[in-house]
């Protein structure tokens, strides 16, 4: 990033090569509207060129790009509140966005392979679905992410205690739905 922040085109395709992919993941994970996706991606790479000049390396590079991902789309979920009311965790086709992304990146499996990835996706999901916002941000961010807590405490502006209590708490609600289930 700072070869990016001096003029250094070749080292922005770098830096999109390495991140682009976890980037859409993560605002995939939490955007309400997967007609939002796109855009917020879209957005976070041209608001990093725009700042580039004002960078300095006090977190991540990876930090501090979710961190301009995250403030976008709460600039959206603002805007459109009442309107994510009913629309929370589901694109716009009432399908769950995550749901999308893995059915269009499955490789050809057999049916019944299928089904069980598509079972256990939707445990997985409505397990997600049921956790507090804060408590599904900072699991997915270290979960599917793999940040440290430092790395998620930077990007949600929070103490990194607040951020293990919200992982120790989804945690515990994580495995209490699971024995429920099984009883």
């Amino acid at each position: 990033m700072l070869r990016y922040r001096d003029g250094d085109l070749v080292a922005f395709e770098e830096l999109y090569r390495r991140h682009h992919a976890g980037l859409y993941r993560f605002v995939a994970w939490r955007s309400p509207r997967a007609d939002w996706v796109d855009e917020i991606v879209q957005d976070s790479w041209i608001n990093l060129h725009h700042a580039r000049s004002r960078y300095r390396p006090d977190a991540a590079f990876r930090t501090y790009l979710f961190q301009i991902a995250r403030n976008r789309l709460l600039d959206l979920l603002r805007q459109q509140q009442p309107l994510l009311a009913a629309e929370m965790g589901s694109g716009t086709d009432g399908r769950d966005v995550f749901d999308s992304l893995a059915d269009a990146a499955q490789d050809v499996v057999s049916p019944d392979v299928a089904l069980e990835h598509k079972q256990q996706n939707d445990s997985l999901h409505v397990a997600l679905a049921g956790l507090p916002s804060e408590q599904k941000e900072a699991l997915v961010l270290q979960q599917f992410c793999g940040m440290s807590l430092e790395d998620i405490a930077a990007v949600v502006a929070a103490p990194v205690e607040t951020v293990k209590s919200r992982l120790r708490y989804a945690m515990r609600k994580l495995r209490e739905g699971s024995l429920s289930e099984q009883r």
